[in-house]
Order: C-alpha cells, then structure tokens, then sequence
C-alpha cells in the first residue's frame, strides 16, 4: 500500500470529501483521505437529504463568500452530472417589533453590502404568496430567490466519486491513532499503518479537538447534539419544492424547514437547541421536549406541514465560541490546516473544500477568509463570551 502522499485529509464527511476532490483535481494520486468510520456515516454533521442553501447571511463576512457558494456546487454537478442544488426560494422572518427583528434587518444589510438583491415582505405579502402560512401577527419578512436545499448525501458521495476519478484513495474505517509533524511533513498513525503527507487538512468536525489538543491546540468546540424531523404531511402538493419554500424564523428560537425532498415528507429543525455532549456521550434518541416545540410551532404558523411523524434524527454540531467558521493553518505547525463549519457550514462545503486546497498546494487562496483565522478573539481569550445564536 502507498503510504507516502503530498496531501492528506482527515475527516470525509461534508467539508473533507470536497478538499479531497479539489485537491486531487491538481494532485491526483497523491491524495489520500482518511475516515473513521465509512464514508457517508450518519454520526457527524455532514448528512441526510438536505441542508439550506442561500446567499442571505447574517453578516457580511459570509455574504462575500455565500456567491461563490454556488458556483462551487455547480462545478461538482458539471463534471458528475449529479444534482445536489435544488433552488426553491427562502424566506426569513421575524415578528415585527420584537428584538428578532433586528436579526431580520442584519441579513439585509450583510446582503446590501454584497450587492444580494432581495425583496422585504410583510406577513401578509408572504402569506398571499404562500398560502400555506397563517402568520396572525405582523413579521418583518425577506425573500431571496437563490435559496434552497444542498443535498448533502448525493455531494459528499459525489466529491468523493469525483476525487476518485482523479486518482485519490480512501482509506474508511480507519481512525487517526497519533499526528506527528515532520521535518518535510506530518505523519499519521492509524490501525492500517503510518502515512505521511507534505500538507494534512484536519476537517474531522466533532472530533477535531481530541484529534489537535496532543498538537498543543484547541478549538475551543462546544459539541451539541440537534436533530430534525420529518413529517409524512397529506398535503404533498403544497408542500412541493416549486410551490413552497425554505424557510427559517427569528425568535426565541431559531426555527427552520424544507419542502418534500429526499422523503415523501417535509422537514423541520431548531437551530442550536440541542444539549451539549461530547462524539463519545451522544445519542441517537430524539427529544420529545423539541419535537413538540417545533410541532407546537408549525400547528401555529404553518398547519398544513403537519402530518404523521416519520422519523427523527439527530446530527452533531462543533461551534466555536462565536459560532463563525476556522480556516487556517497552525501557526506552530503551518503544515496543518483546520477547518471547522460551526455547525452551518454544508451550504459552503464545496467551497471551503476549494479554499482548503488552495491553501494546501498554494499556500494562499483567492476568497477572502481572514475574519477565520485562529487569531481572533474567541480563541484566544479565555473569558470571551460567546454566543450560538445566528
């Protein structure tokens, strides 16, 4: 078995397999990715039918990469011929008059800085164009028409289908037992052997601590187990991905859903809710204290979405102190990058897999992330108090 490669990725889910194929579009056989567990497995973040996709943002540190986004995907769906982005609309809202309204007008000034064009709605505005709504209160409503979902099992398996195509190996089931820098490099012991790379890409999600604290660093993740919910509604129609958008609301919690894709079944979440644990403690149980929240929610705004449940499942999120993104190299071993989504990363994993390899082969890349390094703040302050909300 080779075991000397100029570029190495831990982790293979959302964000690795896409580092793994951009990286094997220049370096071919010299890109080895390495996962713990099989590829696709549903124990991270990088999982399930859909993610949402949108150029809205709350900040404007994102909407000058949410653009590029796109044509990240589009590159991947060009040379697979598979389809993972489905547009549908997406409309933000919030109720007027409350301190959520604030969140609302965020995202149009990060978007009015980017030049995003967008509409501003009202409850009524929305509700005439999609009937589906009963909002009995006023809301300071945005509509976006790029929005939509990314499907995160077709692009992980399509990344790394493609990365294949260009020569990369993947090694599954093949946990990272020890990470030692090198004179020329890292090298990585794991149950099938000890590999070295020029440059290696940590993209391990929940278990990027466990994997960097023996390297003298820390991210600082806060880990939680969320979880959504599908619902088996009666209303296909309505509820189809050309007549009903993705939609997320601003309030005391942060309440987001699709139209039918992937089940015959819509789809629903809560930002950020879930308890904190650690990828060792997690379960795989639903909450019911959160199903019925959202439930409760959806009877009030959207009753139609309802219907027989059909299944809840959980997912892991890895957050920084200030829940923004980790792209960079560490500074007293810049042979190794890390990259951590935060938790709302999916829609950008095409992308950020593109910055990763740049970084890796060129040392610089084209898109501009340096609001990500690990030099801020919320690092490197221990009394930085944070926040989850987005």
């Amino acid at each position: 078995m080779k075991t000397d490669y100029e570029y190495m990725v831990l982790g293979c889910g959302g964000i690795g397999s896409a580092a793994a194929c951009w990286l094997a579009r220049r370096a071919g056989g010299q890109v080895l990715g390495l996962e713990q567990f099989e590829l696709g497995h549903p124990r991270g973040g990088s999982q399930d039918h859909s993610r949402i996709i949108r150029l809205s943002y709350h900040h404007a540190d994102y909407t000058r990469l949410t653009p590029h986004t796109y044509g990240a995907w589009a590159a991947l769906e060009a040379e697979t011929g598979v389809q993972v982005v489905h547009k549908t609309g997406g409309v933000e809202m919030a109720p007027a008059g409350t301190p959520y309204e604030a969140e609302v007008q965020a995202y149009a000034a990060a978007m009015d800085a980017a030049g995003i064009a967008y509409e501003r709605l009202s409850a009524s505005e929305i509700m005439r164009r999609y009937p589906q709504f009963t909002l009995r209160q006023e809301v300071a409503g945005l509509f976006q028409g790029e929005t939509g979902l990314v499907d995160a099992n077709k692009g992980n398996a399509a990344h790394v289908g493609l990365a294949r195509h260009y020569g990369a190996t993947f090694l599954e089931r093949c946990p990272v037992h020890a990470i030692r820098p090198a004179h020329d490099g890292v090298e990585v012991d794991t149950p099938q052997g000890t590999f070295s790379a020029r440059r290696l890409i940590i993209t391990a999600g929940a278990w990027a601590d466990e994997l960097l604290l023996p390297l003298g660093r820390s991210l600082r993740l806060s880990v939680t187990q969320e979880q959504v919910t599908y619902y088996a509604t009666p209303n296909l129609r309505d509820f189809a991905k050309d007549r009903f958008p993705v939609f997320i609301w601003h309030g005391p919690q942060a309440i987001y859903g699709f139209p039918i894709y992937g089940e015959v079944a819509t789809k629903v979440g809560i930002d950020a809710a879930g308890p904190l644990v650690t990828a060792a403690t997690r379960t795989f149980e639903p909450d019911p204290v959160r199903e019925r929240a959202a439930e409760d929610w959806l009877r009030e705004h959207i009753p139609g979405f309802l219907g027989p449940k059909l299944y809840t499942k959980t997912c892991l999120y890895d957050m920084p102190p200030d829940r923004n993104f980790i792209i960079d190299a560490l500074p007293e071993h810049p042979r190794i990058l890390v990259c951590c989504g935060a938790g709302h990363a999916y829609k950008f994993a095409a992308l950020l897999g593109k910055i990763l390899s740049e970084l890796a082969i060129d040392g610089r890349t084209q898109y501009p992330i340096a609001p990500f390094t690990l030099a801020r703040p919320a690092l490197t302050d221990p009394h930085y108090a944070g926040t989850f909300h987005i």
